[in-house]
Order: structure tokens, then sequence, then C-alpha cells
């Protein structure tokens, strides 16, 4: 077997995992806030909002409001997926778009990503000095031993624009398959509501209630909870110090077997907490 590979099959594979990334890979990255970073860290600055002053006199001194500023940071890791290939006819394989080493490195990949926007949306964010800063209390709906119900739905909606998010923003509700079972069986739903919710399921429709639903079986689920999260798209931050590159060699100290390698370099953090809601479904 030849010990180089036709940098055509190196272009190739790329061009079929930059595709399929971009059909198959992360259901979340294109809901956050992304920002290219070079260094260790990665810094989304907040800016508060001050009311304006009125004016009750002529020729009155110039205000000097104090706008709060703050910043959320975050630290970037190396993710990395590899395999190795040793048959010839498996190497001709790789630049088939169908192929399979193809498909299971942007999947890998693809998981990361959500795994990295979901702990931020419920982790801890760190503020400009180093502080650990929860998700509130006030931006968590309790278990209350149901799945997902049209109530927690209305009270999700109701956390949000009670915080004043913008209603021109588009939100998202990522759940897990059980929580549109849950919607369908519930008896709150109306009969309108539950056809909505039927064509949801069946993928004909990817919104309800002002939300645009996402599943996802990679949320946290512990000791029968399931934590959803609902989100805009300012309220989570996506860092990203290299993209997901792909190179294709061959390894002289595995056989001459042909090695398919795939990393990128990125950190996520929680931006906005009043823009996230986890709602915790019993599943």
């Amino acid at each position: 077997m030849a010990n180089t590979i036709d940098r055509a099959f190196v272009e190739q594979f790329k061009s079929n995992v930059i595709h399929l990334a971009e059909q198959q890979g992360s259901r979340l990255r294109s809901t956050v806030t992304e920002q290219s970073v070079s260094g260790e860290k990665f810094h989304f600055e907040r800016v508060g909002n001050v009311a304006a002053i009125q004016k009750t006199t002529r020729h009155t001194d110039t205000p000097v409001l104090d706008v709060p500023h703050s910043r959320r940071t975050g630290d970037m890791n190396d993710y990395q997926w590899a395999d190795l290939v040793d048959a010839e006819d498996q190497i001709r394989m790789l630049i088939d778009p169908k192929s399979a080493y193809a498909k299971a490195g942007v999947n890998a990949m693809g998981h990361v990503w959500d795994d990295i926007i979901i702990g931020a949306a419920t982790g801890s964010a760190s503020d400009g000095t180093g502080a650990s800063i929860a998700l509130p209390s006030s931006q968590k709906i309790a278990v209350g031993s149901t799945g997902l119900t049209v109530a927690k739905l209305l009270n999700t909606r109701e956390i949000l624009e009670a915080s004043d998010v913008d209603p021109d923003e588009e939100r998202f509700m990522v759940v897990s398959a059980a929580q549109i079972t849950d919607l369908l069986s519930t008896t709150e739903v109306t009969s309108a509501d539950y056809n909505t919710v039927k064509a949801l399921a069946a993928g004909q429709i990817d919104t309800f209630m002002g939300f645009k639903f996402i599943r996802s079986q990679r949320l946290d689920l512990a000791t029968g909870t399931r934590s959803c999260i609902a989100y805009t798209k300012s309220a989570l931050g996506l860092g990203v110090g290299a993209d997901v590159k792909t190179d294709i060699s061959v390894r002289n100290d595995k056989s001459l077997a042909t090695q398919v390698y795939l990393a990128f370099t990125a950190g996520g953090t929680r931006i906005q907490d009043e823009g996230v809601v986890q709602v915790d479904c019993a599943e």
C-alpha cells in the first residue's frame, strides 16, 4: 500500500465533512451567538440599561449616566476524533459523500458542539473577575413530578417576557423525544394545540407557542429528571478558536494504516441569564 495519500482524496474528504457538518452536524450551533477567538480565553461584553433623565429646566448640566458594564468569560478547549483505515478499498470510500467515516466524524464533532452549548446554558458562567455565576433559581422551572406541559411552556414564556427580552428575537426550546410525547398526552392541550403538537412530533413543523423546538437526547438526565432548556440566540455564546479541520495521513507507527483525523477548538458561556430558562421534566 502506498505510504502517501492523494491530495485529492484529502480535499474531497474535507469537502464531504464540511457538507455533512452543515446538514447533519450540531443541532444547536446555529442557535447561539458565535465569535472567532485568538487565545486561551474569550469574552462576551454585557452592557446594561440606564433610564433617561428628564430635563426640567433650561441650560441644565449634561447628565453623565453610568451605564453598567460587565462581561462573561470562557475557556477554550481542544477536541479531536480519529480512526484508522487499513484496506485500500476503504481508503477509496473516504471520498464517497456517504462515507461512514465522514458521517461518524461529523456526528462525533456535532455532539461535542451541542454538549458545549448545553453545558453553557445550565452550568455556571464566569465573569471578568473569575467569579462563578450559577443560573438563578428564578430562571428554573421545577420538575414538579410532571413532564413537559403546556403550563410549563406558558411559565417559560412568561419568565422570558418578564425579563423584557427582545420580542423579535427567535426563541428556542431544546427537548428530548419524551417531552414531545408529554405534550401529545397532556389533558391541557386543546384540540387545536393537539393538532399542532402532532405536526411537531411528525416533523412537519418545528414551532409551537413561540418556540422553535429542537430535539436532543444529549440534555442532562439525572434521577428521572430531564433538564430541558429554552433560550434566545443572544443569551448563549460560543467562542471558536479553530473550526473543524480534517486530515488524512499515513501512520508509519500503525503498519502504514491510514488515519482519518478531525479536530477543533472552542468554548461556550451563558451571556445573559435572563434569556435562559431551565425546564426540568420528569422522564
